[in-house]
């Protein structure tokens, strides 16, 4: 029986967590929050996740709110032409739907089911002592949390991290009382070129079915506007505020909105970072990371639960391939290196997101609203975004994709 001790409650710990559980493993987590101040305080994220993700979940039999939960069934892109209208407008259905569970949601429930199954959950600030603690008692201790002094341990990675600085001003807002779109439920992203973007989608919260609004500006630009909000009501106005002036066809939808808890908001901003996963604590014991503790994804392509599941599943088949063999560094850059073969395919398209779109981006893109074949591609490479290499990424692949045989859309 292999002893595990994991920092960080959140997607990637608890799943990870959970996960040995079921397989004898003794499992030791801590978090800086109980189930009920989870459940009672602010949003964490926006928490999409395709289906490839839900389906790490539901091996371990961990898809608790499957049937509650509203399904989206596509993706939606409109482009704004400067003067009130859409520029580019497609839509396309996802091959199989995602979820979205608000995490004041998912996370107590885990935790609940943690500790039936017997582990040892425990809640306290976790800092460089508590990681010595835990490396003396156990055969692995797991960092999924980016927080406070143990994110510190992990040092940038200089060669695979392309920002030093916020790329977009961020924010979130949950609410009921959204019409729905005319079609079938999606990912709706609205873009405002030079000012910044916007997807909204349903979800699962702690009052019910809901709708949320993740917004995206251009840090300096008009939707780089959340210092001066200071309560709930004002969040509420300025999400409103940003439809009536940059997406005129958002705010036909948000005519009877109001927030689903005075905990429904969140404001922020931070880099897009990648980090080296194993740090050394003063002891000389080895510790690593995993995640948003060492992959730091800026959330405009809605992968941050994603990348967390997936690096869980990974971790886990990782942990349990190793037999009685030591967890030493070596294995541990090993796993990590297994997850970055799959992310780093995320990072490098989320990071176009970010910059001015290449022309051939913008070829395709607007290709999209007139050959349905490839607005399905696009659409469905959010499942599994290295299907995006390389015609995403390089003109000539993407030149010998136009140039193909339209064909018909499954």
């Amino acid at each position: 029986m292999r002893s595990i001790a994991i920092v960080g409650a959140g997607q990637a710990g608890l799943q990870v967590g959970l996960g040995l559980l079921q397989q004898g493993c003794e499992v030791t987590m801590l978090s800086d929050r109980t189930p009920n101040q989870l459940w009672n305080g602010r949003v964490l994220s926006s928490q999409f996740m395709f289906d490839q993700s839900l389906e790490t979940e539901r091996k371990l039999g961990l898809n608790f709110w499957e049937d509650d939960c509203p399904y989206t069934e596509g993706i939606a892109l409109a482009i704004a032409d400067g003067q009130g209208g859409k520029a580019i407008d497609w839509e396309a259905r996802l091959d199989r739907p995602g979820q979205s569970v608000d995490q004041r949601v998912k996370m107590p429930g885990w935790m609940h089911e943690f500790q039936r199954m017997g582990g040892d959950l425990r809640f306290v600030e976790a800092g460089v002592a508590e990681l010595e603690e835990l490396a003396e008692a156990n055969d692995l201790v797991i960092v999924a949390s980016g927080k406070g002094e143990i994110g510190k341990l992990f040092e940038r990675d200089e060669e695979r991290s392309e920002f030093s600085a916020p790329q977009r001003a961020l924010a979130l807002t949950y609410l009921h009382g959204m019409a729905p779109r005319p079609t079938f439920t999606a990912v709706a992203f609205s873009i405002v070129p030079g000012v910044g973007e916007h997807f909204t989608f349903p979800a699962l919260t702690t009052t019910g079915p809901c709708d949320i609004l993740v917004f995206e500006g251009v840090p300096g630009g008009p939707m780089d506007c959340w210092h001066d909000v200071s309560t709930p009501e004002e969040h509420l106005e300025r999400s409103l505020w940003i439809f009536e002036e940059f997406m005129p066809w958002e705010a036909e939808r948000c005519r009877d909105v109001r927030l689903t808890d005075d905990q429904g908001i969140l404001a922020g901003r931070f880099p897009p970072t990648i980090r080296k996963p194993v740090a050394q604590l003063p002891s000389g014991a080895h510790v690593v990371g995993m995640a948003d503790a060492v992959v730091l994804n800026d959330p405009i392509t809605g992968q941050g639960s994603n990348n967390a599941a997936k690096c869980a599943d990974v971790y886990y088949r990782s942990i349990l391939a190793r037999g009685n063999e030591p967890f030493d560094p070596e294995w541990m850059q090993a796993t990590f290196e297994a997850f970055w073969e799959y992310v780093q395919y995320v990072v490098d398209w989320t990071n176009t997101l970010l910059k001015p779109p290449e022309p051939h981006l913008q070829k395709l893109l607007g290709a999209a609203q007139e050959r349905g074949d490839l607005a399905h591609r696009i659409v469905n490479g959010f499942d599994h975004p290295p299907d995006y290499h390389p015609w995403w990424f390089e003109e000539d692949a993407a030149e010998a994709l136009l140039a193909e045989e339209p064909t018909g859309v499954p």
